[in-house]
């Protein structure tokens, strides 16, 4: 089986909150959309899942544990199960990202 996934065409945002949209989900892998506003943000959490932050379009601060790192378009950004991670969008007007996660052990 085969997919496309128009990303380009996914993209919406929303004044008042981050939009999320999942555009695939299985037992193997879930990817999800979101469309953040200037100033927008995902406060950082923890998922016992393994995680790339992939930056789309724009430029914001993404956060893996301790560290915090300035990204752009064509950035991924790798974290491992259980460790907090988010990302804003405060380095210009809008921040798309798209996170696929897979389960942290796959046995």
């Amino acid at each position: 089986m085969m997919e496309i996934l128009k990303l380009n065409e996914l993209i919406r945002f929303q004044d008042e909150k981050i939009t999320r949209e999942m555009i695939y989900d299985s037992p193997e892998m879930r990817v999800a959309l979101m469309c953040l506003d200037k100033g927008q943000g995902l406060a950082p959490h923890k998922a016992p899942l393994r995680l790339m932050m992939h930056c789309i379009q724009g430029k914001g601060t993404f956060t893996v544990g301790e560290e915090s790192i300035e990204a752009s378009a064509g950035t991924a950004i790798l974290c491992d199960p259980m460790v907090p991670h988010g990302f804003k969008a405060d380095l210009g007007d809008k921040l798309v990202v798209m996170a696929i996660v897979t389960p942290a052990d796959t046995e």
